[in-house]
């Protein structure tokens, strides 16, 4: 059984890993800026007061932790890059420093091209200023988090929505993973499994990996 601290427990992924994670028997603090917002997380979930951009909140939660989830959203551009280096200004220093698990956006998965989702021409415009601060993320932990140790999740750039817990996935690097017809499909639920699969067997330090059916 391990800790898992969840930085954005309120949101649709956040509450998902919540659940897998206490479901599997592990201890989970959901880490929120608005704690009650949080009643539907399991009873025995602890929700404290966090905030994933502020080193001084990372070090309040991270001691006794196994894990730390970034599963935030629904902020400003700078918002996954601020939390980066929170995180990893706030670990790297620590003696035996729990690992960062960062959920991250599936556009800065990269086309067949070559080139990101977020930067292809129909990608819609309302996302593209968030999707570049998921890729902002990404580059800063592979640039500036030697020291830590993290792993960038991504599902699918398209297809990824709450749904059904089927406990089955398949991985990949930096592109899509996809199915015979060439579909990247991912529910919420799943998402969540594979996340607390990689937390308590890893297989992607300091590295991302893509997750869909």
């Amino acid at each position: 059984m391990g800790n898992i601290v969840v930085f954005g427990a309120g949101g649709t992924a956040g509450s998902r890993i919540c659940a897998e994670a206490f479901d599997r028997g592990h201890r989970v603090v959901a880490a929120v800026r608005r704690p009650e917002a949080t009643s539907y997380l399991p009873a025995g979930v602890r929700v404290v007061t966090g905030d994933v951009t502020s080193e001084r909140s990372v070090r309040d939660v991270a001691p006794d932790a196994d894990a730390l989830v970034v599963a935030v959203g629904g902020g400003e551009r700078d918002l996954w890059l601020d939390a980066a280096r929170a995180l990893v200004g706030a670990l790297r220093d620590m003696p035996a420093a729990p690992r960062i698990v960062h959920v991250g956006g599936g556009s800065t998965l990269l086309t067949r091209k070559g080139t990101r989702f977020l930067d292809e021409p129909d990608f819609p415009e309302e996302y593209r200023e968030a999707a570049r601060g998921q890729a902002a993320a990404l580059d800063y932990y592979r640039s500036s988090a030697d020291g830590v140790r993290w792993t960038y999740v991504s599902p699918p750039p398209l297809e990824f929505h709450p749904g059904e817990r089927t406990g089955h996935y398949r991985v990949g690097g930096d592109e899509p993973v996809t199915d015979h017809e060439g579909r990247s499909v991912l529910t919420y639920e799943d998402l969540a499994v594979a996340v607390v699969d990689e937390i308590e067997t890893p297989r992607f330090e300091n590295t991302r990996f893509a997750v869909a059916y």
